[in-house]
């Protein structure tokens, strides 16, 4: 068990059967009352964010987190197979802990996944990933003008809404977070 004087940006434990881990936190003296600890807390599962409040001194069961990164090797079905690169050792992971960030990941990437004992807990992506287009309808002069953008499949198989002046064989960056077009990347 840790009290909030261990809290620090990146420790994780177990609140409600979940592994949360503190983002960011903040020790608050209250005028008459006890000192509180400001907290924004980041569900390791579900990638969901909210701020808890925690009085000073207040228990918490912490859990070490070991993060290895590992390399994707495929898909098959349900499972993202992954092979760490220093044992070699392959090990599989259910697409429900992926979840959506798995649109953007690409055969040989490099990515962080988190274990709690030898059960992986989160996956971490790069916060922007370079992908080529491989398929987008050709843009005309003038559509600029109007803003917005058109429809692009990348490698993956994601689909990102891109700038007219994207055409096929670009590469472009893509935030893994929210699946935006960022930028196009000059070769």
């Amino acid at each position: 068990m840790a009290s909030t004087a261990d809290f620090r940006s990146g420790f994780t434990f177990r609140m409600e059967g979940e592994i949360w881990a503190i983002q960011d936190f903040q020790h608050v003296k209250m005028g008459r009352g006890g000192a509180i600890v400001r907290t924004k807390i980041k569900n390791l599962r579900s990638g969901r964010v909210l701020e808890k409040t925690f009085r000073s001194g207040e228990k918490v069961e912490d859990v070490m987190v070991e993060r290895k990164k590992m390399q994707f090797l495929y898909r098959s079905d349900d499972e993202f197979h992954f092979m760490d690169n220093e044992t070699y050792e392959q090990t599989y992971v259910p697409s429900a802990l992926i979840g959506d960030a798995a649109k953007f990941l690409r055969e040989g990437e490099i990515i962080d996944i988190a274990y709690d004992g030898e059960t992986p807990v989160y996956i971490e992506l790069p916060v922007s990933v370079e992908l080529t287009v491989t398929q987008t309808d050709p843009g005309f002069k003038g559509d600029t003008a109007a803003g917005g953008g058109k429809p692009a499949t990348v490698e993956t198989g994601a689909v990102v809404t891109v700038p007219f002046f994207i055409s096929e064989g670009d590469k472009i960056k893509v935030d893994t977070r929210t699946g935006a077009y960022l930028e196009r990347v000059k070769s």
